[in-house]
């Protein structure tokens, strides 16, 4: 009896270690990046996409390889909608050289709820990334917040 209870609760020992070994490296593997640009890095999808909007307050979509290098545009299919739910902004795409950009530029505002839909070419399933378009300037790292890499947002979180 006594064997079978430690058996037991070796067992258990070990999967949970290796369920947050797992879980250790998963986190690694998502951490906050930002694009080329300085833009939100999507790496949901391959290759990974870079919004980016530039001083125009236009979006650029940009899509990037595992190596951080842009990558022509493919057949890739791009929707963004922003802003009041009552009345939302939709964003269409042409393509400029080696980026999408916006026909039209982002409704006034600095946090902006996003819808970005993603498909790899017409008639597949999108890949969604929702997110507020924040614009102001992080504090701790050159990105705005919307494409912020630091953890200064954690610390609210540990205090509830």
């Amino acid at each position: 009896m006594k064997t079978k209870l430690l058996s037991t609760l070796l067992t258990l020992a070990l999967a949970f270690t290796a369920t947050a070994a797992d879980k250790d490296k998963h986190d690694h593997e998502h951490a906050a990046k930002a694009g080329p640009t300085g833009g939100k890095l999507i790496t949901e999808v391959e290759p990974h996409v870079e919004f980016f909007v530039n001083k125009d307050k236009k979006v650029e979509i940009r899509f990037i390889d595992d190596d951080m290098k842009v990558v022509a545009p493919g057949a890739q299919v791009i929707s963004v909608t922003l802003g009041d739910r009552s009345a939302p902004t939709k964003l269409s795409f042409t393509k400029d050289g080696d980026k999408l950009i916006s026909d039209k530029a982002i409704p006034e505002g600095a946090d902006l709820p996003t819808v970005v839909q993603i498909k790899a070419k017409a008639g597949e399933k999108a890949v969604t990334e929702k997110f507020n378009l924040n614009l102001n300037d992080c504090p701790t790292c050159k990105n705005k917040e919307y494409a912020c890499t630091c953890a200064h947002g954690d610390e609210k979180e540990e205090k509830k």
